[in-house]
This record gives structure tokens, C-alpha cells and sequence, in this order.
């Protein structure tokens, strides 16, 4: 799939992981119980493929302890007090009132999801687009003395807002709080070896939890209560949204594969 990337003729001189030996190391402080485990073969990858697998799993990680620690307040009915959408101004007097309220009374997140209006959904997916093109663009990365993970940069490195933009951000993605900035080499490690066993057993949980509401049984959750959901968790557009170009087409399509 990947294996054939050459993006940079120049010699890998990262001292980032980028072999087999490293990643077997890395695969035993992570967890020594199960050691190293590459049933793909990926270890025998070029470096530029590893440094795309090594990114892709941490930043898939990341997204699924957010993903299991939302699903988590979203079940139990915690939301922010106020509207997500209301009358403004002469122009916008006659749009409905939506309260955080209204969204969590909808069921469980996916239900949560298919009843945000369109308007949030593609404001939620435009800034997640925005931050997935930001994280790849090499002019960002090396404004900060970085280079791309697929030319031996920092594998689940975030490029900085706060120096890079006229208007202020107060923080920065990869180190907000900068707990980080001035942590001694050791303790780095440790912090990156920590992230990938919560990454890992966060992709296993929100999956379980999905798996759980679609009516499969997920030992362990399966006595937690988990709110049924009747539609499809891979759509990201359901019947209200079909004011949207395809989204009437998709639907369609939705339950008709087999799945």
C-alpha cells in the first residue's frame, strides 16, 4: 500500500524510529507481556512507511480517548447549559432555538450526532478538515524546525497556531498546557510510551462501545446500559441533512451491503 513512498532522495538522518529493531524495542516498553506483533509485516516497510504507520497510530489514538471520553459524558446526559442555536439579529430572527439539552435528549451520541442541525455538523467537520490539512503542510512544520513524518520528523507532531497567525490562539494543539516544553528526555519517553498504551486500549474502548449500541455483545459493556442505536454509525449524514448535494443518494445506500 505504502511501501513504495520515496517522497526525499536525501538520507534519513531522523533519529526517529524508522526500522524493524526500533520498532521491536518500542513494541517491548510498551508492553513487555506481548512484545512485538506485526502480523502485516509492516516492520519490513521503507522508513517512510513506518514514519506514516507510527503518525497514523498515534493520531488515531489521540482522537479515540477524546472520542471514548465524549461518549463517555454524552450517555450520562452531561452538556454544556445554553443553545447550540438560536434567534439573532433581523436576519436570522426566525431560526428555531436548539438547547444543548435538546441534543443529549436525542438518545445516545450517534443519535446525539444525527440530530445536531447541518449546519454544526459541517462546521465541526470543516474544522476538523482544517486541522488535518494544517498537520500536513510542510511550510507549518518546518517553521518549527520540523520536518513531515514521512522525511524523519517527529511521528504525532502538531505544527504551532500561537506564532503563525495575525489573530491570537491562546494554545497549541500538541502542547497546550506546555507540561512538555521543558521535560527532561526521560520523562518524554515515557510520556510518548504512556500515550500509545492509552491510544490503543482508547481505539479498543470506543469501538466496544459503538459495537455495544449497534446490539452486538462486548464483554464487559454489555451490562452498562448503552443506549440502542437504530442507524448507521459510518454515515455521517443522516435523513436531516439532506438538504446537502449526495447525502439523499448515500442514504440509499445505507443498509444495503450486507452490513
Amino acid at each position: 500500500m505504502m511501501d513504495e513512498i520515496t517522497f526525499d532522495p536525501k538520507p534519513w538522518t531522523s533519529s526517529e524510529i524508522c526500522d524493524k529493531a526500533g520498532l521491536e524495542a518500542l513494541a517491548k516498553k510498551c508492553n513487555p507481556v506481548v512484545g512485538f506483533w506485526d502480523p502485516l509485516g509492516i516492520a519490513d516497510s521503507s522508513k517512510e512507511t513506518i514514519g506514516w504507520f507510527r503518525h497514523a497510530e498515534i493520531k488515531h489514538g489521540r482522537v479515540a480517548m477524546a472520542a471514548f471520553v465524549g461518549y463517555c459524558v454524552q450517555s450520562n446526559g452531561i452538556t454544556l447549559p445554553g443553545n447550540l442555536q438560536g434567534p439573532f439579529g433581523s436576519t436570522m430572527a426566525d431560526i428555531p432555538a436548539i438547547s444543548y439539552a435538546d441534543i443529549s435528549a436525542a438518545g445516545g451520541p450517534a443519535d446525539q450526532w444525527d440530530a445536531l442541525p447541518t449546519a454544526a455538523k459541517l462546521q465541526i467537520l470543516g474544522f476538523i478538515g482544517f486541522l488535518e490539512m494544517w498537520s500536513e503542510t510542510s511550510t507549518a512544520l518546518k517553521m518549527d524546525g520540523q520536518e513531515h513524518y514521512v522525511r524523519g520528523g517527529k511521528p504525532g507532531y502538531f505544527p504551532k497556531f500561537s506564532d503563525k497567525f495575525p489573530h491570537p490562539v491562546p494554545f497549541d494543539l500538541f502542547d497546550p498546557f506546555g507540561l512538555s516544553k521543558n521535560a527532561s528526555p526521560e520523562k518524554k519517553e515515557r510520556g510518548l510510551i504512556v500515550e500509545l498504551n492509552n491510544g490503543r486500549l482508547a481505539q479498543i474502548g470506543i469501538f466496544g462501545l459503538i459495537s455495544s449500541s449497534k446490539g452486538l455483545q462486548v464483554p464487559g459493556i454489555d451490562g452498562l446500559g448503552i443506549k440502542p442505536y437504530a442507524g448507521e454509525v459510518m454515515a455521517p449524514f443522516a435523513a436531516g441533512d439532506v438538504s446537502l448535494p449526495y447525502v439523499a443518494d448515500m442514504l440509499k445506500s445505507v443498509g444495503t451491503y450486507g452490513y
